[in-house]
């Protein structure tokens, strides 16, 4: 049990950047940005997901414009702010940081 509950932690580590890296792009509806998450193997509820895009929407990293579909009402779509690259991109530097320095560790075994 305690495996998969560091894994959950790990996870949830790296979910605001994948979901930043997602967004990198262009504008998003949750259920694009779900099915992005998954074909990188990185599996995420919309119950998670929606607490974390209000967060980053209130911190100004993300905004969001409305959509008409033809499918029921309209859509809320996420978008990356400026400031939203700029922590994107400092994000991506910590990252790759943290990948080597585990790298490191990893081959000095």
């Amino acid at each position: 049990m305690k495996l998969e509950s560091t894994k959950a932690q790990m996870r949830k580590g790296v979910l605001e950047y994948c979901i930043l890296s997602v967004l990198e792009n262009k504008p998003l509806y949750v259920s694009d940005i779900v099915q992005n998450l998954e074909k990188s193997e990185l599996v995420v509820v919309e119950g998670t997901l929606y607490p974390m895009l209000t967060r980053l929407k209130n911190e100004g990293y993300l905004g969001y414009h409305w959509e008409e579909s033809f499918q029921g009402p309209p859509r809320k779509y996420y978008e990356l702010t400026e400031p939203g690259k700029l922590f994107l991109a400092e994000l991506g530097k910590f990252w790759k940081e943290l990948v080597d320095a585990v790298f490191r560790i990893n081959c000095q075994q």
